[in-house]
């Protein structure tokens, strides 16, 4: 499987996404479901957007690696905020989770999230090369 990051020269660069990837080969697909930011308890984590954001990009990674995977392996991220929070915010607490990791991602604002007390909720698209 070969993963390429496509960045075309006439499109703004930015190190924390890419414009689009490109998956050639054998691979499975992993598609993880929306995660807030809760611990294993189920309770929303305390703090704010930004714990939020970094407890919900945990729980990306712990699905990830339940599937022998990890954020390398990440074809894209949907990004889901309540519009009380700040971008910014939610960009500094994911280069702390995730790192330099660029990945097609959209963010959107959402009226209002289906888990009461939830600011922000990710999706993920991983391609996982088989053995």
């Amino acid at each position: 499987m070969e993963i390429t990051h496509v960045n075309p020269a006439s499109l703004h660069t930015n190190p924390a996404f890419s414009q689009g990837v490109l998956v050639r080969g054998d691979h499975d697909t992993l598609v993880v479901g929306g995660q807030n930011g809760t611990d294993v308890s189920g309770a929303i984590v305390d703090g704010g957007a930004a714990a939020q954001t970094e407890q919900a990009l945990r729980n990306v990674l712990a699905v990830l690696a339940e599937a022998g995977a990890d954020q390398t392996n990440v074809t894209r991220l949907a990004v889901y905020l309540d519009p009380t929070v700040s971008v910014d915010e939610g960009f500094g607490a994911s280069m702390r989770v995730w790192g330099p990791h660029p990945t097609a991602i959209t963010v959107q604002y959402v009226a209002k999230m289906g888990r009461p007390g939830a600011l922000v909720e990710i999706e993920a698209l991983a391609a996982i090369p088989r053995e």
